[in-house]
């Protein structure tokens, strides 16, 4: 039996037949069969058996909406939140609150960080557009300046990012905001060494961790960041609108609620203010988050470390054709410390809207062509169900495009 096939009982419920671990987990995904999806990085899949327990935790809460949200709520969540610390190696479940998105995320810490007149947040200039928006409007406000330090492309090695990075900091730097995996560029940064410099220079840091979850290991305690958001939605697969963010307890005290409501001021506060003021906040369906145990438990099933080399192997085993075909050099060497289950190539390009369209409409390809700044990337993701044939159509349609480039 190799590696791929797993063992399955006949319809007699005696004689185990094998089925190819490929096809079984395809099986397992929601997706248009008719769609070649390699957009996992932008929205993740749900897979059947956690969508399930989904729809169950939203039947409960149809069946007794009061009792669910005003009373059982708290302890649904905290259930939800000890399973997520354990996958994060996060020693306190309640240093977690759930969030529908890493994009409120940033805003809750810029909102609550104490910035004066020249005051500098330190970035890289590849960051998320969202988020580069989010600290724009905030420092804007408070007289602060975001700057986004330039990062030579290539990348070459951890040292020579490092010194990019950091070249960067300065007296005013109050805060350090980097994501763990770049979402345009799709480069997997060297996060330990930034945390651990930040720490050593007394700094605080933000991690936007977006893509991190269930695409690389993650270890919130050894991490030691200030504050950490990342996805569910994406790459553990949990319903759209499932994140979490992670704040050190010595900044706790000071995150005030980005939403007023219920929470701020409680009638009945619970043992933290931090999780009052981001779980109370109104009126909402948090089904979603309540998913999260479902989703690990789906991941350990089908040994999850197992299927994302696989994935990766696939992954890389491709990159030199499409950068050839796009007449490319890669972003970072091409090795699993830069390089997780995305793959952004420089594409030259002056219309990638309508390229992206293109490849959806007249090949049902699903994948994205990104603008940053003045540069275009192609960026392919890879999950279980993806194959190579998946990446022989998408190779195809780029090369029936080329001449609209």
């Amino acid at each position: 039996m190799s590696s791929n096939d797993v063992p399955c009982k006949n319809t007699d419920g005696n004689h185990p037949i094998l089925i190819d671990m490929h096809s079984l987990l395809k099986e397992c995904f929601l997706l248009r069969p008719d769609i070649r999806y390699l957009n996992f990085g932008s929205f993740g899949a749900t897979p059947s058996p956690v969508f399930e327990r989904y729809l169950e935790w939203q039947r409960l809460l149809e069946a007794e909406p009061v009792q669910f949200i005003a009373f059982d709520g708290p302890a649904y969540l905290a259930e939800s939140r000890k399973a997520l610390a354990g996958y994060l190696n996060c020693s306190d479940p309640d240093d977690l609150v759930y969030v529908t998105n890493p994009s409120f995320a940033v805003n809750a810490v810029a909102m609550n960080l104490e910035l004066l007149p020249g005051d500098e947040i330190l970035a890289t200039d590849i960051e998320y557009g969202a988020c580069d928006r989010a600290w724009d409007f905030h420092c804007s406000r408070k007289g602060a300046h975001y700057h986004r330090q330039h990062i030579r492309l290539p990348v070459t090695t951890k040292e020579a990012f490092l010194e990019d990075f950091f070249a960067g900091l300065n007296p005013r730097t109050r805060l350090i905001f980097i994501s763990h995996i770049t979402s345009t560029t799709g480069l997997i940064f060297p996060i330990s060494e930034v945390c651990a410099y930040a720490r050593a220079k007394g700094i605080p840091i933000m991690v936007d961790g977006a893509h991190a979850p269930g695409h690389v290991p993650l270890d919130i305690d050894t991490l030691q960041a200030d504050y950490y958001t990342g996805a569910c939605h994406k790459w553990m697969m949990a319903p759209k609108g499932c994140s979490f963010l992670y704040v050190h307890k010595n900044w706790q005290e000071q995150m005030e609620p980005l939403v007023v409501s219920w929470g701020y001021q409680a009638a009945k506060p619970s043992h933290s203010k931090f999780l009052d003021h981001y779980q109370m906040i109104g009126t909402r369906d948090f089904s979603a988050f309540l998913t999260v145990p479902a989703c690990i438990d789906f991941m350990r099933a089908y040994d999850w470390p197992a299927v994302a080399r696989e994935c990766r192997t696939l992954l890389l085993k491709n990159a030199g054709r499409f950068m050839d075909l796009l007449e490319a050099e890669p972003l970072s060497p091409l090795t699993e410390e830069w390089v997780g289950q995305m793959l952004s190539i420089p594409i030259r390009t002056t219309d990638p809207e309508g390229l992206q369209r293109r490849l959806f409409t007249e090949h049902h390809i699903e994948v994205p062509i990104m603008r940053q700044a003045s540069d275009v990337y192609l960026r392919y993701s890879i999950q279980a169900f993806n194959t190579q044939e998946d990446l022989d159509c998408l190779y195809e349609g780029i090369q029936k495009n080329k001449t609209s480039f």
